[in-house]
């Protein structure tokens, strides 16, 4: 089943092409990787989901990008804050807020209205730390600040943070690539269990992960889509040079 399909979407910022032409369907509760060099387009693309480049000056989007429930979230009209509340977003490098662990996670709850009283708001907080693997870890020391933690962690309690307002889509933007091997094999086995519960489109440079975690790859490049299609067919049979050399490159 389709979760969120892409129609001849094209981004600009000012005067500077930066996508051209992207139509691409995402499926729901499936692991969608992007790959492609530096620059190609990939981090843009991602951020077209739950329009972050609405921050960046000059930027200017044409195309449908339609998201189950939603609709096309390029109409005037769309309601931004709510569209961020179905899409969540983790980072490349963790980026806890400034407080206490219970209070990033209630964070989302808290602003989006979802939750008016402390019990329900103590049972979110438990559930997504328990969904991340950090709670019993982290149960006696939820008072503690969260930038104490180890990365690691932060990451997972990001996780926690996006997933805690019931997103059904979430967004990771190289999750894994300012942690540790111990934590990026932590954090890619809760990105394949979160897989039961959310769509998952993912930005990565490593091919061991993408081959590893993702139903499908679509392959960027020049901010063009070159090659999309199920992980087996991109890294056992793609059909473009392109996407045949970045692989055994990377």
């Amino acid at each position: 089943m389709i979760h969120a399909s892409v129609k001849e979407l094209n981004l600009w910022y000012g005067v500077k092409q930066v996508l051209f032409e992207i139509s691409l369907d995402i499926y729901k509760k499936t692991i969608t990787t992007l790959i492609g060099p530096s620059g190609c387009g990939k981090s843009t693309f991602l951020r077209c989901f739950n329009r972050m480049n609405d921050y960046v000056p000059g930027c200017k989007v044409t195309g449908e990008l339609n998201i189950d429930g939603l609709g096309n979230i390029y109409l005037r009209d769309m309601d931004v804050v709510l569209l961020r509340s179905k899409v969540g977003m983790v980072f490349q490098k963790p980026n806890p807020f400034p407080k206490s662990i219970y209070d990033n996670v209630a964070y989302g709850p808290k602003l989006h209205g979802i939750i008016k009283n402390k019990q329900k708001l103590d049972e979110v907080v438990e559930n997504s730390l328990t969904k991340v693997g950090l709670w019993d870890e982290l149960k006696d020391r939820l008072r503690e600040s969260a930038l104490e933690l180890s990365g690691g962690q932060q990451q997972r309690l990001c996780i926690a943070r996006a997933i805690a307002v019931k997103p059904a889509m979430l967004l990771m933007d190289e999750p894994c690539s300012a942690l540790d091997p111990m934590a990026t094999n932590a954090i890619e086995n809760l990105i394949q269990e979160l897989k039961t519960k959310f769509t998952i489109l993912m930005v990565t440079h490593s091919m061991k992960q993408a081959k590893k975690l993702s139903d499908s790859v679509v392959f960027f490049y020049n901010g063009r889509i070159i090659e999309s299609g199920s992980t087996n067919k991109i890294f056992e049979n793609a059909q473009s040079p392109l996407t045949r050399e970045y692989i055994a490159d990377h």
